[in-house]
């Protein structure tokens, strides 16, 4: 076993990719910030078919190296671009499911983001998106003794955020809900990652006997407990596209296709 981090968010690829359907079949995945690839070629090395979206052509070329180097370049595709320009990579109603794992924290715009999400996916398509939780910054802060950014934390909202100057965006799980309803998709599926592994010190899990293993059962089974999500660094929500929002206007009517 790997870092029980890395180990956490894998399995939360893994529980996407299984509610997608593709447990029983390969399936066309679409990974929006994949980076290097680390999830990308590991899917395709299991049969499924990628696409990595990235805006860094380093970690593009280092995708291709590795998918190569796996046997699986002509599973993988690596494009430059963000959630901004996706539509112009990606074609509409072609892919059978979305990772967005550590994106809407960064983007401009996370309504924006989705909407162009909801048009590549197929009808019936899932996303998986995975955030940082806004909850969880808070107790860190209050624990490291910087209460006067705990409380900023806690009262901006993501709708308020502004990452050029508040960093990198926090959320709490219902507004990513109803960012999700908003444009078509049915959560089906939450999940609390990293409760403990971000808090547990390294040398205790490194040292201890069998610590990795039971740190790694020990969220697994609490991932589910809505007593935890506020604890945790990353909040999931797995979701279906039963329609698609044409356009959002400020006031949040939905014009749907």
């Amino acid at each position: 076993m790997g870092p029980v981090r890395t180990e956490v968010m894998w399995q939360a690829v893994l529980d996407a990719v299984a509610l997608a359907g593709g447990d029983a079949a390969a399936i066309d995945i679409l990974d929006l910030g994949g980076g290097t690839g680390s999830d990308a070629v590991r899917l395709a090395l299991s049969g499924h078919r990628l696409t990595v979206v990235d805006p860094s052509p380093d970690a593009l070329a280092s995708l291709h190296r590795r998918s190569v180097e796996e046997g699986v370049g002509g599973a993988v595709d690596g494009i430059q671009g963000d959630t901004s320009d996706l539509a112009e990579h990606v074609d509409s109603a072609s892919v059978d499911l979305v990772l967005c794992h550590g994106v809407l924290e960064y983007v401009d715009d996370p309504s924006q983001a989705l909407a162009a999400i909801a048009k590549v996916l197929r009808p019936g398509g899932h996303v998986s998106v995975v955030v940082a939780s806004r909850h969880a910054a808070v107790f860190a802060r209050a624990l490291a003794g910087d209460f006067v950014n705990a409380v900023s934390l806690f009262t901006t909202t993501a709708s308020d955020w502004d990452t050029r100057t508040d960093g990198p965006r926090r959320f709490i799980l219902a507004e990513v809900q109803e960012l999700l309803s908003t444009h078509g998709f049915t959560v089906l599926d939450t999940s609390a990652l990293r409760v403990f592994a971000d808090l547990v010190p390294s040398v205790i899990v490194d040292t201890e006997p069998g610590a990795r293993a039971q740190l790694y059962a020990l969220e697994q089974l609490v991932k589910k407990s809505p007593e935890f999500a506020a604890l945790s660094t990353g909040l999931q929500s797995i979701a279906r596209l039963d329609w698609v929002a044409e356009h959002t206007d400020r006031g949040g009517n939905d014009a749907a296709l």
